[in-house]
């Protein structure tokens, strides 16, 4: 059985695709690409498909995974290139690779995220950042099914910056743009908690709400403060596969 670990996106309109429509838009695509997927066993077998930490709907996303287990070995760049051709635009599958390693899922600690504030003036979410900053302790309330939950969003949260990129728009409103760095903690701290953050202690409040993307996610580096590709320890398995016997290329899948 091979497994295949797939990058995929959310952009444009089809941020606001939830989880459940995206998995029967990408079985669909399995279907018309005739891939030879690895089927459960049961009453009501379902295609072998891993998602991991799924962004919430109406959130955008460069960099959402999951792992795909096939019965028949394929070239993952050509499997790829259909599956892609097969969904709809805006959930566009970007890369694949052979999984050749374990815990994909353990590699995703943390994920960069860019807010876009329309309506708010760069200096100000400057200094409600620097605010954030330097609080030891900054915490909100979400509703949950048990009621609302107060929690702190301030460990989570390894780095904030205001970012100097123009908005990707003309507009002659003011848009201030946030990067930030969120550990995958528990309780699980998103992008519009730090926003309810923000407010509780800067008073910064987007008059409409922020235009979020997650830009990636993967491994964190507690050293450098950076997110690691989790799909390169398979690309380097792969690599030294390749190194130690470099007939294998010619013996690949089609």
């Amino acid at each position: 059985m091979q497994r295949i670990r797939l990058r995929y996106t959310k952009r444009g309109r089809l941020r606001f695709t939830s989880h459940r429509d995206f998995q029967r838009a990408f079985e669909r695509a399995l279907r018309r690409a005739e891939v030879p997927m690895a089927y459960s066993a049961g009453f009501t077998p379902h295609p072998k498909v891993s998602y991991a930490n799924a962004a919430a709907t109406g959130t955008g996303s460069e960099a959402e995974y999951l792992e795909i287990a096939l019965t028949e070995a394929r070239d993952p760049e050509q499997l790829r290139v259909l599956l892609d051709e097969s969904m709809p635009a805006g959930l566009d599958v970007i890369e694949a690779v052979e999984a050749r390693t374990s815990g994909l899922a353990d590699r995703l600690t943390a994920s960069v995220w860019e807010l876009r504030l329309d309506g708010v003036d760069p200096g100000e979410a400057e200094r409600a950042v620097a605010v954030f900053n330097a609080a030891e302790s900054v915490e909100v309330q979400r509703r949950a099914k048990n009621g609302l939950r107060t929690f702190d969003t301030r460990p989570a949260v390894a780095h904030l910056e205001t970012h100097s990129e123009l908005p990707d728009r003309p507009t002659d409103q003011p848009c201030a743009i946030l990067r930030l760095v969120v550990r995958h903690v528990t309780p699980a701290v998103r992008p519009d908690d730090v926003l309810s953050g923000l407010r509780a202690v800067a008073d910064l409040a987007p008059p409409v709400p922020a235009g979020v993307t997650r830009l990636a996610q993967g491994l964190f580096d507690e050293e450098t403060g950076t997110v690691t590709d989790p799909l390169a320890p398979d690309r380097e398995a792969a690599e030294a596969f390749l190194t130690a016997d470099p007939t294998a290329a010619a013996k690949a899948p089609a």
